[in-house]
């Protein structure tokens, strides 16, 4: 959520910023509104003011026609006060939805494009292998060495569903615990453990909904208690701090989690409907860190989370690229955001598998989130946010890019410690 005092007095700002992200917003009428609220509120001040001054001179007079005038005072002033507080309610009913469609402007360093087509390639980083022999795609390498099966998944959930078996199972799990030790053992990172299922205060709190709440599960929406599959551990590692005031010393807050995550893939019907790359169902480890309310500051975490990625693509030996998101591109709650795209075979492109972003103080007003600083003043936190690694989408790069001529896939030397030594996937192991 945006600094409503910032709105009124830099409309322009937010009128530009939305334009840039293609969000069509209606600050006219919050504008509007917020007027008539600030109206309200001033005049149920005043009559407030006028009922009390009218109770004191109930008490005092002696007089039983002044006592008379001035209770017939108080029932006028009375329905003010009432009329007025409605007003004021009224309107802040009505903006509150109109406020939480308004973006985010973007940084000033940001690219300026319509879409995702339009991001810039920042670096890119390691060799794309050129093969000796025809490789094989993740499905085929599956379906050989006996790691999937998308026809049991689909059978029982559904399209875009899938089974990991033996290997392939194991290969999951061990990119993730070797995410969740880089992060814990060697970058000092907390771990938790998120619910997954969340309710809707906690989804608007982190900004997913309204936008994007077409691409949630929405559990038992019949029922009173409400709750909502999240897509990412980070609305659970956010909000864990919803309401709290933390002390200056405290920060920064660093987190990591894996979490179950869901996706209704909403609008990308017929894309990327075969394989591992786009699927209703995946295990993500994710980082977010709470820090002080400084520009800088973020900006340092951007960089510093995402080169954790980073590192963990080199370690697997990924050749890989650094996107900068274009205006477009960055959604309604970041400032900036940054894309790791990793090179995939078979697609003979690269494909995305992280994305980090900033995104100032928009979560913490949300969620109510500050922290008292040295001075004393309370103030909103910024946030951030980053993938580790969300799998099974990453061993499409792995098991693609590891092959061998003779079928069988080298493990790379980060995660053979997580699989028992093994240095090769083979039919027979």
């Amino acid at each position: 959520m945006i600094d409503l005092k910032d709105l009124r007095e830099n409309s322009d700002k937010y009128r530009h910023g939305a334009q840039l992200k293609g969000v069509h917003v209606e600050i006219a009428q919050l504008l509007d509104l917020d007027r008539q609220r600030l109206e309200a509120q001033q005049a149920f001040e005043r009559a407030r003011a006028e009922q009390n001054e009218a109770s004191k001179l109930i008490g005092k007079t002696k007089d039983p026609a002044e006592k008379q005038a001035a209770i017939a005072r108080m029932g006028e002033v009375k329905a003010r006060v009432k009329e007025s507080e409605e007003l004021a309610k009224a309107a802040d009913a009505a903006m509150q939805p109109l406020l939480l469609q308004i973006p985010q402007p973007p940084d000033d360093d940001v690219p300026i494009g319509k879409d995702a087509t339009e991001n810039v390639i920042a670096r890119m980083v390691g060799e794309v292998r050129h093969f000796e022999f025809k490789p094989k795609s993740h499905i085929e390498l599956g379906d050989e060495l006996g790691l999937f099966d998308f026809e049991a998944g689909v059978r029982l959930a559904g399209s875009r569903s899938y089974f990991l078996k033996g290997r392939g199972a194991e290969l999951h799990q061990a990119v993730l615990r070797f995410a969740f030790d880089l992060m814990t053992r060697e970058k000092g990172f907390t771990a938790m453990n998120v619910p997954v299922l969340v309710r809707e205060i906690a989804m608007k709190g982190t900004g997913f909904f309204p936008a994007g709440r077409e691409q949630t599960y929405h559990v038992d929406p019949s029922s009173e208690n409400e709750l909502f599959l999240t897509g990412t551990a980070e609305v659970g590692l956010t909000a864990y701090h919803m309401d709290d005031v933390l002390d200056e010393a405290e920060l920064p807050k660093k987190y990591v989690a894996i979490s179950t995550c869901f996706r209704r893939e909403a609008g990308t019907y017929g894309k990327d409907t075969a394989g591992l790359y786009r699927v209703h169902q995946f295990d993500k480890c994710e980082q977010v860190v709470i820090c002080r309310n400084d520009i800088e500051e973020s900006k340092k975490w951007h960089l510093a989370m995402l080169g954790y990625s980073e590192e963990l693509l080199t370690r697997l030996k990924l050749p890989y690229r650094v996107i900068q998101c274009c205006t477009g591109d960055l959604g309604v709650k970041n400032a900036a955001m940054y894309d790791l795209e990793t090179w995939m075979p078979s697609r003979n492109a690269y494909g995305e598998t992280h994305s980090a972003s900033r995104l100032y103080e928009f979560q913490a007003r949300r969620l109510n989130l500050r922290y008292k600083d040295k001075d004393g003043k309370v103030r909103f936190v910024h946030t951030l946010n980053n993938t580790v690694v969300a799998s099974p989408r990453i061993l499409i790069p792995i098991l693609e890019n590891h092959q061998n001529a003779d079928g069988s896939v080298t493990v790379p030397e980060a995660l053979r410690p997580y699989m028992n030594g093994l240095e090769k996937i083979t039919r027979d192991t």
